[in-house]
């Protein structure tokens, strides 16, 4: 399954619902994680808030290529993409595991990715460089198997989501 997180309102083609799922976050209804890991003991896998991101965090577990479209501020993703991948931590475990000599947590049954991230706006070399080093050390707690990181300015998204569309159903 094919998944698309977007922190905005897209005009994406027609997507083949049985293939590929987009979530616009900003229609959702998304709270701050609280940090009282219950989605590690009270109620293991789930996250104890109730609300729209119980929807999101299954299916980025479930997906085998994941889209995540995001403004960047300050070489690091917006606010509402980066409230909805802290409120994923339930697919984690609380269990560390050393992986190529570092501690990363056990994953609960998540499926191997390959990721698209897409950041826009009106990005500096060194905003661009900070994120890029971002999505290469998450890269590992999020189980990408391969990852690209797309550049694009906020006038030319739509192209770029419907060109990122385009390269998946190729491949």
């Amino acid at each position: 399954m094919n998944l698309i997180l977007s922190d905005r309102h897209l005009e994406l083609p027609e997507l083949d619902p049985s293939q590929t799922e987009w979530m616009d976050l900003s229609r959702m209804k998304i709270a701050n994680c609280v940090g009282c890991y219950g989605c590690w003991t009270r109620t293991p896998g789930r996250c104890v808030i109730r609300d729209d991101a119980v929807k999101v965090y299954p299916r980025i577990a479930a997906s085998d290529r994941v889209m995540y479209v995001s403004r960047v501020r300050y070489g690091g993703y917006d606010t509402l993409m980066k409230t909805v991948l802290e409120r994923a931590i339930p697919i984690q475990q609380a269990f560390i595991r050393l992986l190529h000599g570092e501690t990363h947590h056990l994953q609960r049954r998540v499926a191997s990715k390959q990721a698209t991230i897409v950041g826009y706006g009106d990005l500096l070399p060194e905003e661009q460089l900070v994120f890029r080093q971002l999505i290469a050390r998450n890269a590992r707690n999020m189980n990408f198997e391969r990852y690209r990181v797309v550049f694009t300015t906020e006038d030319a998204l739509h192209d770029t989501v419907r060109e990122e569309i385009e390269l998946w159903k190729r491949s």
